[in-house]
């Protein structure tokens, strides 16, 4: 997708905080961070929003929860805890048309979040 910016940062035209990659899934370092732990975890393939996925797509979902679940660990807040979240259109504060699982940690959160 020619103006998206995530599908940039996975082909190396932008320079993104790698923490984590597989054939499937990249992971970074949100640049706006809401807490001291804020990693945005997208599939490689170019997915607008949560409502076009479609069955093809279940194992690249689960392939960003393993992702979530193997990044908190290696940043040690597997135990203390952790947020993953999907924003999906405009009413959802989606601001980059790529879906993405934010990771938030490193601090307490609070319910409920919006």
């Amino acid at each position: 997708m020619v103006d998206c910016l995530f599908c940039k940062i996975i082909d190396g035209e932008i320079p993104g905080d790698i923490v984590y990659e597989n054939d499937s899934v990249l992971a970074f370092n949100d640049i706006n961070p809401i807490a001291p732990v804020h990693i945005l975890i997208i599939p490689k393939e170019h997915i607008a929003t949560l409502n076009d996925l479609e069955e093809k797509h279940t194992q690249t979902m689960g392939e960003l929860f393993l992702a979530a679940k193997k990044i908190a660990s290696d940043k040690g807040i597997s135990e203390s805890g952790y947020r993953v979240v999907f924003n999906c259109n405009q009413d959802g504060q989606q601001t980059v048309f790529h879906i993405h699982l934010h990771l938030i940690a490193g601090r307490q959160m609070t319910w409920p979040p919006g």
